[in-house]
């Protein structure tokens, strides 16, 4: 049996799945990357990036309420970022976050743990401001990994379910 996303299923009333897991995606990375080039002084990139993060969690397909709920935190840490490369663990926020919207078990939200622990660990590595560039480069590829393994461990036979609704 294979791993069926469990947003796949969802009705929709606009678009397609594809449609809108790419762009809200597309929209939330976006966004959360804009709104790093904002400031006081340069307020358009922190404006056009709340926008686009907000849109973008508002279009994933998932069940109204996790869309939702998931903004504030979301986005209120993307905001927090803006402090530098001391407080990255941060981003431990947005992937429970994405891990919700995405209707993964709740098992998996120990996959953020990674993405805290490290960011913490990166604060003695990057004390500086001119270090945000490498240390949202590891934090990237670590936020990648995880929400990878939750996949992983969400279409193990653990989780799937026969059509009676009890586990495989």
């Amino acid at each position: 049996m294979t791993f069926v996303e469990p947003t796949r299923s969802l009705p929709l009333r606009w678009g397609t799945y594809r449609l809108r897991y790419a762009s809200g995606l597309a929209l939330i990375v976006s966004g959360a990357i804009a709104i790093q080039g904002g400031s006081a002084y340069v307020g358009f990139p922190l404006a056009m990036g709340i926008l686009a993060h907000v849109v973008g969690w508002w279009v994933m397909p998932a069940a109204g309420w996790r869309r939702i709920w998931v903004v504030l935190p979301s986005l209120l840490s993307v905001i927090i970022l803006l402090i530098g490369p001391a407080v990255v663990g941060i981003l431990a926020v947005p992937v429970a976050c994405w891990l919700l919207v995405r209707h993964r078990p709740a098992i998996t939200l120990l996959f953020a743990a990674p993405v805290l622990v490290i960011g913490l660990l990166l604060r003695g590595v990057y004390a500086e401001y001119g270090g945000m560039l490498e240390a949202l480069a590891v934090m990237g590829v670590l936020i990648a990994g995880c929400v990878w393994a939750a996949r992983l461990v969400a279409a193990s036979r653990l989780f799937h379910r026969q059509p009676g609704g009890t586990p495989a």
